[in-house]
């Protein structure tokens, strides 16, 4: 049976999307069977995996309507065991769509469910909000993983994710596991830098990544080319960052 992991945090900008595109190519590379569900209608996931956004008629949206079956929403993306359900700027519709809908919070989990055994990893990107799509994905989830920039803002806004992960434990959720925190946008030379980390690691030690990820220029050129790290320059410091956090991954996992 697979493992489903959101990556989520409702601050934008935090590396959530490169995160899910590049641990995604690195999980496919080490030979895991790889799902990555572009949950957020910026659709940069989409886009990143070199999709065009413009033509997908068929994605997240529908499969969140039970209008598809989400096997027929699957595309191939330029990495190699990596499959992708795409987003469409469409989606930011069906949170309003939902909300007078019955177990709204359930439709993702329902429609999802039959693909767990056919992957290793299912990825789930969230928008940067605590709406109704994140909420899907959380109760759809077994574990969250939550990308923190290593700037000063970072861990404003932590406390009311937390806080919102025990409420989906509660109420719809109890398996919900923290998968961990994952520090992004690291930069060696900025005492800023270093200070998070510190701080980061002393309040949740255990439920931080060992793997930090480093600022590279590689990383952010490379998804306007619609690749992967691993595609783009498999010698960089960026894919060998996510390279070591999927090992990670795969070793908590195993």
């Amino acid at each position: 049976m697979g493992k489903i992991i959101a990556i989520a945090n409702q601050k934008g900008g935090v590396g959530k999307t490169t995160t899910s595109v590049n641990l995604a190519a690195s999980l496919g590379v080490l030979e895991k069977k790889v799902l990555l569900i572009d949950a957020d209608p910026q659709a940069n996931a989409t886009s990143g995996l070199g999709l065009d956004v413009e033509s997908i008629e068929k994605g997240t949206y529908q499969i969140l309507e039970h209008t598809l079956k989400p096997e027929d929403a699957i595309m191939e993306t330029s990495s190699p065991n990596v499959h992708i359900i795409p987003a469409h700027i469409d989606l930011v519709a069906i949170e309003i769509e939902l909300v007078d809908k019955d177990e709204r919070e359930y439709m993702l989990k329902k429609a999802i469910q039959g693909l767990k055994s056919q992957y290793d990893y299912i990825l789930i990107d969230c928008a940067p909000s605590l709406g109704l799509l994140t909420l899907n994905a959380l109760t759809a989830a077994d574990s969250v993983m939550i990308p923190i920039q290593c700037e000063y803002f970072a861990l404003e806004g932590l406390g009311k994710l937390l806080n919102t992960i025990k409420s989906v434990q509660k109420v719809h959720n109890e398996k919900l596991d923290i998968e961990g925190l994952l520090l992004t946008m690291y930069d060696s030379r900025l005492r800023l830098s270093n200070q998070v980390v510190e701080e980061v690691q002393k309040h949740f030690n255990e439920m931080v990544f060992k793997t930090i990820i480093q600022r590279n220029i590689r990383l952010s050129e490379a998804p306007s080319y619609g690749e992967s790290i691993i595609n783009y320059d498999a010698a960089s410091k960026g894919a060998s960052n996510y390279l070591s956090l999927a090992h990670e991954i795969i070793k908590k996992n195993s």
